[in-house]
């Protein structure tokens, strides 16, 4: 059975799926077509039903519930452990409030931190930052 498979190209995720990949482990017959992209573009691909198995963004999975199991290994959130919001000089809340802030995808668990932290921000993709 050969299934679709989609991870980023972070450290991370090629690690994991390193040995699956390249035949150093028994998939039992699974075989597995690679889509190597950004997270915003896998969770933008899952919410369309294109991948069978797929990196998600935690934010992206509250809207898929129905769609995907989330696995108990292999998550990259937890305590003290970004994201990070970077300027070039320290800002008040009320400063971070009012910038314009890039963000990695809408879908992406950064969004969603930065929207808990900073309700009233103004976050941008890069497709609206640079007109992609």
């Amino acid at each position: 059975m050969k299934l679709s498979l989609g991870f980023s190209p972070c450290p991370n995720d090629t690690f994991i799926f390193d040995a699956m990949l390249h035949e150093r482990i028994d998939t039992e017959g699974l075989e597995f077509e690679v889509f190597m992209e950004d997270v915003e573009t896998l969770n933008r691909r899952a919410m369309l039903g294109e991948l069978d198995i797929t990196k998600l963004s935690y934010h992206a999975y509250a809207y898929l519930l129905e769609k995907y199991v989330l696995l108990d290994a292999g998550s990259a959130l937890g305590q003290n452990c970004g994201p990070l919001l970077i300027a070039r000089q320290e800002m008040t809340d009320q400063e971070v409030e009012k910038a314009l802030i890039a963000i990695p995808g809408k879908y992406t668990t950064a969004n969603f931190l930065l929207s808990l932290a900073f309700p009233r921000c103004h976050p941008q993709t890069g497709d609206r930052l640079f007109g992609d």
